[in-house]
């Protein structure tokens, strides 16, 4: 598809995307990496990145939690793991007076959901244990970043030896806010000004579940899987 200048790159689609992505990748000779994809979008790029690299794929599933009487304020988010975290929006709590007990019933129906999904995408196998290893963290781009850095922040408490956040496309500041809770950051496209991450695909569909178990299925028939790398 022709484009005029000044325009930004398109992608084919999350797959080109998370080719492109793994030859930058691929330069910086990671040790021992594992690829970590936000669901449902970032599977199709990460599965691209670890079939380069020779990495297994895992997800880290993030939920957001919301305030109980506003459940679309964020007043933290759940992030699954072996020892599944819940991080706290400090500032949110405090402005508005709540206790942890408060977010609990919330917190929990969050919890419950990415376990739903944990056992419907990879049939209830163990997350993939990241401590020591190179934790590269993908998604199909970012916006706010709020969500990818509650899952950051959860990663971190996991142990890993590096963090490396992977994307296509996100706008510079907020990878400008990012960096602080990662070690490296490889971004294709950083847009000014920032549309949309849609805006940078010409296949931008929404995946459902079932993508997602297709994609994994076929990463793991190709002698891949989430346990590979041990």
């Amino acid at each position: 598809m022709a484009r005029s200048e000044g325009q930004p790159a398109i992608f084919a689609n999350r797959s080109e995307a998370g080719r492109m992505l793994s030859r930058r990748l691929a330069e910086m000779n990671l040790d021992r990496p594992v690829v970590l994809a936000l669901p449902r979008g970032g599977v199709p790029v990460a599965v691209a990145i670890a079939s380069r690299l020779d990495a297994p794929v895992d997800l880290l599933l993030v939920r957001k939690v919301g305030v109980p009487a506003q459940p679309e304020l964020a007043a933290g988010a759940v992030v699954d793991g072996a020892e599944p975290a819940f991080i706290v929006n400090e500032e949110i709590v405090r402005a508005l007076g709540l206790t942890p007990a408060d977010l609990e019933p919330a917190a929990a129906k969050q919890l419950a959901e990415i376990e739903r999904r944990r056992s419907i995408y990879f049939r209830d196998r163990e997350p993939v244990a990241v401590t020591g290893r190179t934790a590269i963290v993908v998604d199909d781009g970012i916006a706010t970043g709020a969500t990818v850095k509650a899952g950051l922040d959860a990663l971190r408490r996991r142990g890993p030896k590096r963090i490396v956040l992977a994307v296509p496309v996100a706008p510079r500041d907020t990878l400008d806010e990012l960096r602080r809770v990662v070690d490296d950051v490889v971004c294709l496209q950083m847009p000014e000004p920032f549309i949309a991450i849609g805006y940078h695909y010409l296949d931008f569909r929404q995946l459902t579940d079932t993508d997602v178990t297709a994609l994994l299925d076929r990463f793991e028939d190709a002698g891949n899987g989430p346990e590979t790398g041990h």
